[in-house]
Parts: C-alpha cells; sequence; structure tokens
C-alpha cells in the first residue's frame, strides 16, 4: 500500500483550511445575519445525511444551549419522507439549516424541497458553490477550500460544523465567543504536533471494539467519530451518549475494548466516573479532556490544552479521531481512501 494517502493530506490540512474558513464566515457576516434576523424564528432545524447529520446533533445542541432558541438535529430524509414527525405545527416559524459537503445529495434536496413547500428559508451550508444545495437555499455559505478529494469527510465536517458554531454565535450575540473560533487553526496545530504521532500508536491496538461517548454538544461528534472508525477501517464502533452507556452497553466491555471519551467541562466529573467503572471492568479508555484531570487515572489521555471553553474547542477532537480511524485502517491492511461500499455522494432517484 503507497504511504502516500489524499485522506491523511486532507486531516492534516485542517488548520489552514480552518483559517480559510473563518475568512469566509466573516466576509458573509452581513448576509447571514440578515437572514436570522429576518423572521422571529420559533425554532432551528439542522438537517443533513451521514456525516452531516451527526454535525446536526451537535450543532442543535449547541445552538439551543447558546441562545435558548428551540433547535433540534433530523436525518434529512426524516424531513423529507416524515416532515408531521419534525414540524411540531404547520404555522411554526423554522429556519431549515441543510448542511452538505457536495450540495447534491438527494435526501438532503428533498427536505429543502418540503422547507420551501412551508414557504419558509432555507440557509445552505456546502463546500460548492455550483451544487443544487447553493443554488436551491436562501443563502448559501460556500466553504469551498475544505472541499475533499477523500470518499470519508475529515476537512469538510470540521469546516461546516465551525460554520455552524459561528452561526450560532451570532445568534447569541457572544462576540467572545464568535473571535475564539478563529484561534481554531492554531490551537489545532499545536494539537496535532503534540498528539498526532500518539494517536496512530493508541490505533494499533489489538481492539474488538471501540465506543466512543459525548455528551450535550458532543455526544453528535462522538458519533461522528464512529462513522469515521467504521468508514476506513471496517471496525466494530458505537457511540453513546456517557452516563446512557451504563444501561445496558456496559456489557461489552472486556480486555479488547477501547472506550474513547469526549470530556466535557460541563459534566467532567460524571464522566470521568463512567470511564473509571470501564477500567474496573477490564476494559481501556482515552479521555480526550481539556486538562488531565485532577486524580484521573485513564489508560491512555489527551489533554488540548487549548485554552478554550467546551463549545468553542469542540472542533478540536475531530482530526485526532479522524487519524485514530485512518491509522487503524492501515493497521488492518486496508487503505483508508477508498472504503468499501461508498462514494462521496448518495444521489438517488425519486
Amino acid at each position: 500500500m503507497a504511504d502516500k494517502s489524499i485522506v491523511l493530506e486532507e486531516i492534516m490540512s485542517q488548520p489552514q483550511v480552518w483559517s480559510s474558513t473563518w475568512q469566509r464566515l466573516e466576509g458573509n457576516r452581513d448576509r447571514l445575519t440578515e437572514l436570522l434576523a429576518s423572521q422571529c424564528w420559533d425554532g432551528i432545524l439542522f438537517t443533513g445525511c451521514g456525516s452531516t447529520y451527526y454535525l446536526s446533533l451537535a450543532a442543535a445542541n449547541l445552538h439551543q444551549q447558546m441562545t435558548g432558541q428551540r433547535a433540534r438535529g433530523a436525518p434529512a430524509s426524516e424531513v423529507g419522507l416524515f416532515p408531521a414527525g419534525v414540524y411540531a405545527d404547520v404555522d411554526t416559524q423554522v429556519l431549515l439549516v441543510a448542511i452538505s459537503r457536495s450540495g447534491e445529495t438527494t435526501e438532503t434536496l428533498w427536505a429543502v424541497d418540503k422547507q420551501h413547500e412551508r414557504k419558509q428559508a432555507v440557509l445552505g451550508i456546502t463546500c460548492r458553490g455550483e451544487s443544487p444545495l447553493a443554488r436551491r437555499a436562501d443563502l448559501a455559505l460556500v466553504i469551498s477550500e475544505a472541499d475533499e478529494a477523500s470518499v470519508a469527510q475529515t476537512r469538510a465536517f470540521t469546516s461546516l460544523y465551525i460554520a455552524t458554531q459561528y452561526m450560532s454565535g451570532l445568534v447569541a450575540g457572544d462576540e467572545p465567543f464568535v473571535d475564539s473560533l478563529s484561534r481554531l487553526p492554531s490551537r489545532l496545530e499545536t494539537v496535532l504536533q503534540r498528539h498526532g504521532e500518539f494517536m496512530g500508536q493508541v490505533a494499533a491496538g489489538d481492539w474488538e471494539r471501540v465506543i466512543y461517548l459525548g455528551s450535550g454538544p458532543y455526544y453528535g461528534l462522538a458519533c461522528e467519530a464512529m462513522l469515521k472508525l467504521k468508514e476506513m477501517s471496517l471496525s466494530w464502533s458505537e457511540a453513546y451518549h456517557f452516563l446512557e452507556f451504563r444501561h445496558g452497553p456496559i456489557s461489552l466491555v472486556d480486555d479488547r475494548t477501547l472506550v474513547i471519551g469526549l470530556v466535557s467541562d460541563t459534566a467532567e466529573d460524571a464522566e470521568r466516573a463512567v470511564l473509571a467503572d470501564v477500567r474496573k471492568l477490564g476494559g481501556r479508555t482515552l479521555a480526550i479532556a481539556e486538562t488531565p484531570g485532577a486524580g484521573a487515572d485513564e489508560t491512555y489521555a489527551v489533554d488540548l490544552g487549548s485554552g478554550l471553553n467546551e463549545r468553542a474547542r469542540a472542533a478540536l477532537h475531530l482530526p485526532l479521531l479522524q487519524l485514530f480511524a485512518f491509522h487503524r485502517a492501515r493497521a488492518r491492511g486496508l487503505d483508508p481512501d477508498r472504503p468499501r461500499h461508498l462514494q462521496q455522494a448518495v444521489v438517488l432517484a425519486r
């Protein structure tokens, strides 16, 4: 297998791409602010498919926490095919935030059409300005620098997620939070230098199953990390809310189980207690947190040391977990540039 990898290059390009993403967002600030203020929105509906559905879960949780505005993340297929189960009321004023790397995913376009049937606005967030999503959206945020040649999303996911963070910061009127996003590229460079090689070493372990845990806005990110591991390395992997893991799934733990926890500030003590339970049962843990934690005794630990709060630093987790998936694929003799059965965009005939 060749040493050169498209997906690895794209993972490692994220500090530069995030800088370009920030410039794009700042250049669209006025147009975005105008759309966000154009209605007294009863709620925000984030939607996507696959990776961008998980992005929607993380974005919705963060948005509601930051703004107090009702927000929900839903698969685009549910919006398009079962709208009554998604929209609470036909008269509810909802802004649809449709997220798609390619901008041509069929189910996402169904959701856009359903929203327009309601005569309500769509904010499209994509990497491709000439895509159907960009053309159909009332406003399109196009982060072209984040586009990818690879099948598995890496820099596209993180850049589009940062765009939703930026949006939420504007709605909340939280300029310090918005400004903190501009510091993510430099923080990521440091994180990759300190921990990138280490993630490859952990990925080479003899793991039978890998489980990701995240709470609050980190749950959707844990789901995305789980998906990356499945796509690239064909590994058995699941994702759960931290405390939900005790309610049944913890029965899976044995000495070939690695549990990776995205540790928050808000619930750090409760989350580290779950990881301690895993170790008592013979499993191994990897905690990714802002600081090592007083008295923490994880099998493996990554301290981000970003100086940013849990909401602002969220994207820093993903490049490390993408590297874990990449190296896990290589350890299993697989080519992460060519995931089995997958293509960049799912385009269906309706």
